[in-house]
C-alpha cells in the first residue's frame, strides 16, 4: 500500500500499528507533526486476525506512505494467553503481570521497526505504550523506552555514524480517557480499531477482557460514545 509522494521533504517516521485504539492515536499524532508515516504490524501468532485487518484499515484511511506486515512465530515460544490457545484469556483483574503479557514482544517489535527506520532514513519510531491505564506489562514502562533508545543508538550504523534515533511514546503518561479525547480531536475513527484480546473473526469484542475493560472505561470517562462492536 503506497499513497504519498516519497520525494516530499517531510521527515519520515516508522509507527508501530497494532490495529488498536492506542496505536491509531499515535499514528494521528505523528501525522499531525507533519511526518511522513510508514506503519508496521506484526503477524506473530496472536489469537485472531481481526487486529491485523484493523491495522490495515487504519493505515489505509490515514493514507500512510507504506504499511508493512512482518511475520514471526511467537507462538513457538508460548508463555502468553495471546499466543497459546491452552492459556485462557482472563476476564477479571489479576495480581502482578497478567498472562496476556507476551515475552519480549515490544523488544522484538521495536527492533524490527528500528531496522526498517534505518533502511528508510527515518529517525523517529513511534510506539503506543502507556504506563497509566495499562495491564502492568514491563515493556510499556518509560525505563524500557529510554533503554531501548540507548540501544538503538549503540546498535546501528545510523546511531554510530549518523543523527541517531528517537523512540517516541507520546501516550506514555496519558490516561485512556485522555488518549481517546486526543484521538477524537485529531479525527481518529475508533470504529475501525480492534482492542479486544479475543475478538471474533468479524472483529467484534468480548467486552470482558482487560483490554475491553480499559477501552470501555476510557470512552466512558472521556464522555464520548463507544463505537466498539461487541459480540
Amino acid at each position: 500500500m503506497s499513497h504519498a509522494n516519497p520525494a516530499s521533504e517531510a521527515p519520515a517516521a516508522v509507527v508501530l500499528l497494532s490495529g488498536g485504539l492506542d496505536s491509531a492515536t499515535v499514528l494521528a499524532m505523528a501525522q499531525a507533526q507533519g511526518l511522513r508515516c510508514y506503519t508496521m504490524s506484526f503477524d506473530y501468532g496472536q489469537r485472531h486476525r481481526a487486529e491485523l485487518q484493523a491495522a490495515e484499515r487504519v493505515a489505509c484511511t490515514a493514507g500512510v506512505v507504506e504499511h508493512k506486515v512482518i511475520g514471526m512465530n511467537l507462538g513457538g515460544i508460548g508463555g502468553s494467553a495471546l499466543t497459546d490457545d491452552s492459556i485462557a484469556v482472563p476476564e477479571g483483574p489479576q495480581d502482578g503481570i497478567p498472562v496476556t503479557y507476551v515475552p519480549a514482544r515490544n523488544t522484538l517489535f521495536l527492533s524490527l521497526a528500528l531496522g526498517w527506520a534505518e533502511v528508510l532514513g527515518a529517525r523517529e519510531i513511534f510506539i503506543g505504550v502507556n504506563a497509566v491505564d495499562y495491564s502492568g506489562y514491563p515493556d510499556c514502562r518509560p525505563e524500557f523506552i529510554e533503554a531501548f533508545e540507548r540501544l538503538a543508538n549503540l546498535a546501528t550504523r545510523a546511531g554510530v555514524e549518523g543523527e541517531g534515533f528517537h523512540i517516541r511514546a507520546p501516550l506514555q503518561h496519558m490516561s485512556k480517557a485522555e488518549i481517546v479525547q486526543a484521538g477524537a480531536a485529531l479525527g481518529v475513527d475508533y470504529s475501525k480499531t480492534v482492542s479486544c484480546y479475543q475478538a471474533d473473526d468479524q472483529g467484534r469484542a468480548c467486552g470482558r477482557c482487560d483490554s475491553c475493560r480499559l477501552r470501555a472505561e476510557g470512552f466512558r470517562a472521556a464522555g464520548l460514545a463507544d463505537p466498539t462492536r461487541y459480540s
